[in-house]
């Protein structure tokens, strides 16, 4: 080889490196500083609030809540079929934009990732703490009716666990081997978990291909099991005969609710990551016109359904059904229901149909919106249908016959929310918020350069 030859490898190899440098030290995981601890510090106290007021319910019962014979179900069981609603993101983003191709997703699937995989966590122990006696869940692993689709939503919710952990951490194992070689100055505990978790990565052909192929395999399976969660935890409503829930297009109508507030979940976490990280070249304006234009088509899809919902119902007018409408059209639960139904989902869609609507920060100010909305439409599918029992409601209180959730829930259902966004704040704690590896290939750089330093490469490029 030559002098020139050799000091253009060296300069080629020079600016290659220089470019990885500034691209890991960009998505490295960052410390907190002042309002990350301030943040972290909020969220904890929340959670062990509820921590503290479900000690309480374990000790005194659900008499401490608002449920009773008649309304069994109550903000509990709202909350878990929110959890599972925005669980549906992974599948959302990471599979199906990965299966069709979409390279501007790449930014936001680890971020999909970690808030599918904190969702399913939390509506796992949401339901543990519906039950009131928690030792009652071996009850489905000992004495299982296959009969209930109770059993069958606790098999896919496990599965789907597990598929989503795996899918976030697969990809996550070159990015802890980059991080386990060249992250110094971190703590000990730290160093040894980026080690224990990159499992000997070595970046090599054989292990490339090996992990690429599970990836799409989970992909792939992932989609049905997503779809299958929120339809098998719709079949808990629509097997009854209660007015609102007997119909055969609730598992639909769920999926469709489910993509919706998980799209608007990512956009809400693009933005506040690209103020607090300044990412702004990875989530351009480009990417929040993109996925407000799938919230845009998903809120179509759910705004279709919700007509389907009530208009057949409503043109029938039978029986509870019709207490059932009245009570949501014009009775008690009026205000929430059109307040749900217009500032939750018309106003975002048409907002969301103009370029402008589409920016970051309205797309971030409508996606908290309509995620509000959503958890509060959770809220209306489940309890006021509630207000109707099939049991006589003759010789008993009156407060039997109307819910309101105590303080106690309350407090145990925000711990649950703020548990939920603890996980994911201590998860980009340790991970990158956008995968190193994939942005690398994206930006034309080798991944095999991600590990190796100056001298290798030169090697590399000789041989």
């Amino acid at each position: 080889m030559t002098d020139l030859q050799t000091e253009d490898k060296l300069k080629y190899s020079i600016n290659t490196s220089e470019k990885v440098t500034s691209l890991l030290d960009d998505l490295y995981p960052r410390p907190f500083g002042t309002l990350g601890k301030i943040w972290i510090f909020g969220l904890l106290i929340f959670s062990l609030l509820g921590l503290y007021f479900y000690l309480i319910q374990l000790d005194q019962g659900l008499s401490i809540t608002g449920l009773s014979d008649y309304t069994s179900w109550g903000i509990y069981v709202s909350n878990f079929v929110f959890f599972v609603a925005i669980s549906l993101v992974g599948s959302l983003i990471s599979a199906i934009l990965k299966l069709t191709g979409a390279e501007w997703r790449t930014p936001l699937t680890r971020i999909s990732e970690i808030i599918a995989v904190s969702a399913i966590i939390m509506a796992g122990i949401v339901i543990i703490i519906d039950m009131g006696r928690p030792d009652r869940m071996l009850n489905l692993i000992f004495h299982p009716r296959i009969q209930s689709p109770i059993i069958w939503d606790v098999i896919v919710i496990s599965t789907y666990l597990v598929l989503s952990t795996l899918f976030l951490y697969l990809p996550l194992i070159p990015d802890f081997a980059i991080m386990r070689d060249r992250l110094k100055g971190i703590p000990k505990w730290q160093q040894k978990l980026y080690r224990v978790l990159s499992i000997n990565w070595k970046n090599t052909e054989a292990q490339k291909k090996i992990l690429s192929k599970a990836i799409r395999i989970i992909a792939i399976i992932i989609i049905p099991i997503a779809f299958g969660i929120h339809t098998v935890t719709s079949w808990l409503f629509a097997t009854t005969f209660r007015p609102g829930w007997d119909s055969t297009g609730v598992g639909p109508y769920f999926v469709a609710g489910a993509f919706m507030v998980g799209a608007a979940c990512v956009i809400c976490a693009m933005f506040i990551f690209k103020k607090i990280y300044n990412y702004k070249d990875h989530f351009t304006e480009k990417h929040f016109d993109y996925m407000s234009r799938l919230l845009l088509m998903l809120s179509l899809i759910y705004l279709y359904f919700n007509i389907n919902e009530y208009f057949i119902p409503a043109y029938k007018m039978k029986g509870h059904e019709s207490e059932h409408l009245h009570d949501l059209f014009s009775g008690n639960m009026a205000p929430l229901f059109w307040t749900v139904q217009i500032g939750g989902m018309l106003i975002p869609i048409i907002i969301l149909m103009f370029n402008k609507g589409r920016k970051p920060l309205i797309a971030f100010i409508v996606s908290m919106v309509i995620i509000v909305g959503a958890w509060f439409k959770r809220y209306l599918i489940v309890v006021p249908t509630l207000s109707y029992p099939l049991i006589p409601t003759t010789r008993v209180p009156d407060s039997w016959l109307h819910y309101a959730p105590s303080g106690p829930e309350w407090m145990i259902t925000i711990g649950t929310l703020t548990a939920s966004l603890l996980i994911i704040t201590l998860l980009v704690r340790i991970v990158p918020v956008i995968p190193i590896v994939e942005t690398a290939e994206d930006r034309g750089l080798d991944s095999q350069q991600l590990f190796l330093n100056t001298n290798e490469h030169i090697d590399a490029l000789d041989n």
